[in-house]
């Protein structure tokens, strides 16, 4: 865990934009409003972060259940859109069933699994993996991999780079990807764009900050998988099939990451102001400052 504050995340993002999607230049406004029962007769499909809308690390969002139950009731499509991608699948359904969430496996749409499915012409190489060991390789069994931790050799012998999660990564290891990489050039695929992430108390420091660093640091241009990038929302709408995309709401906590993503994905976005990464900050000094405008900003889910 980080002490890092929400000033100084807004400025990382801020520092790394140039390797973001590009804002939407049109003039935008945006409607305050209490819950998404407020905006739910304008959409037909939700998708929802998982950080800052469904839970606050292990601890569950009151009354998002019941509000995910209404909506389906209603007839409403209803997906986990999430920049996970440090546990496997069946890891975060487990924990969303736990959390009193009933989410159907293929309604779980990850950063994780849109690397995966980007991977299939990559196959054939070896790769250096940023992950905590003892989570396991579930999900990756199709994939040559090492651990990439503190034996300095490893860092060279491999083809490519996978950053997934980054809880046990140190700045030791950073210093070696980096040396390796300066001596010798490989792709980098990031599968979680995150800088950090809300936890119980204080922000995690997610594989994006430590992505951004690289990319500072070296030549290496990262390939990122996940929001605000168009990759993942192109698995969520083919696992979905046709929808007007009109009636399509991405629901988040972010504008960095998730709202700057829904506009990439030309699809309506409502940012979330009382959990998550603003709770407790002023919302629409920030979305001033950033210039990143969702259609709606909600207190709750």
């Amino acid at each position: 865990m980080t002490a890092i504050s929400v000033e100084e995340t807004f400025h990382a993002y801020e520092a790394a934009r140039h390797r973001l999607p590009p804002i939407s230049t049109d003039s935008r406004t945006y409607k305050t409003v209490e819950t998404l029962a407020d905006v739910a007769d304008d959409f037909d499909v939700f998708f929802l972060d998982a950080f800052g809308v469904l839970n606050i690390g292990d601890t569950a969002i009151s009354g998002t259940s019941q509000r995910i139950m209404d909506l389906k009731a209603a007839g409403k499509r209803v997906l986990v859109v999430s920049n996970a991608a440090r546990s496997p699948h069946a890891t975060l359904i487990k924990k969303y069933t736990r959390l009193d969430y009933d989410f159907a496996p293929e309604d779980v749409i990850t950063s994780r699994a849109t690397l995966l499915a980007e991977m299939n012409g990559e196959l054939g190489m070896h790769w250096g993996l940023m992950a905590t060991r003892s989570i396991g390789l579930q999900d990756l069994e199709g994939l040559s991999l090492t651990y990439l931790e503190e034996n300095p050799a490893l860092y060279d012998t491999v083809d490519g780079l996978l950053l997934i999660g980054s809880a046990a990564w140190t700045d030791a290891r950073q210093a070696l990807l980096e040396d390796a990489l300066a001596k010798r050039m490989r792709p980098v695929l990031v599968g979680n764009p995150d800088i950090v992430a809300p936890r119980e108390k204080g922000f995690s420091t997610e594989p994006g900050h430590f992505a951004h660093r690289l990319a500072d640091g070296t030549k290496v241009v990262p390939k990122f998988f996940g929001k605000p990038f168009t990759n993942i929302f192109d698995l969520a709408f083919k696992r979905i099939g046709p929808v007007d995309r009109a009636r399509a709401l991405m629901v988040d906590d972010s504008l960095h990451t998730d709202i700057l993503g829904a506009q990439t994905a030309g699809i309506a976005s409502a940012l979330i102001s009382d959990y998550g990464f603003f709770a407790g900050h002023d919302v629409p000094h920030a979305i001033a400052r950033s210039g990143i405008v969702p259609d709606y900003v909600v207190c709750r889910p």
